[in-house]
């Protein structure tokens, strides 16, 4: 059975390590719950986060996410069906913007607004094959 995978950036509002740490607490939560896994991608400047699972679930997480008010300007760029999720194992993988991706300079000009879906899928395929960073590890089911 297909899942739905979505992929949505935003800006953050007020990003401090306390917000990122309630927004991974109520996302694993919230997520291991409903059968969703996925990753977040996120700095003072983005989020950006893949969601997986099934339809009305994400649909019902993403609809969540657009009323919070810790995200600004959130847009959606990827919408499909998958066979295979990418972050099977994760309630919610967090990681930091990498070094390979947009500098801040890169999204205050615009980049993750012009970015394609095909562009921000690659993204996450790549990050999928890298090991997680030892912190940021919280598979399904733990929090």
């Amino acid at each position: 059975m297909a899942d739905l995978q979505l992929i949505y950036v935003s800006r953050s509002f007020g990003f401090d390590s306390a917000t990122l740490a309630g927004i991974l607490l109520d996302a694993r939560r919230c997520n291991a719950r409903d059968g969703i896994t996925g990753s977040l991608i996120c700095r003072e400047d983005l989020y950006l986060q893949l969601l997986e699972g099934p339809e009305e679930k994400v649909e019902a997480c993403f609809a969540r996410i657009g009323k919070d008010d810790r995200h600004l300007n959130v847009r959606l760029i990827s919408r499909r069906m998958v066979d295979d999720r990418l972050f099977a194992g994760w309630a919610m993988r967090d990681d930091p913007a990498r070094s390979w991706m947009w500098s801040a300079d890169d999204v205050a000009a615009g980049a993750a607004d012009r970015a394609t879906a095909d562009e921000v899928i690659a993204i996450f395929e790549r990050i999928a094959r890298e090991p997680a960073e030892p912190e940021s590890r919280c598979p399904m089911g733990r929090s």
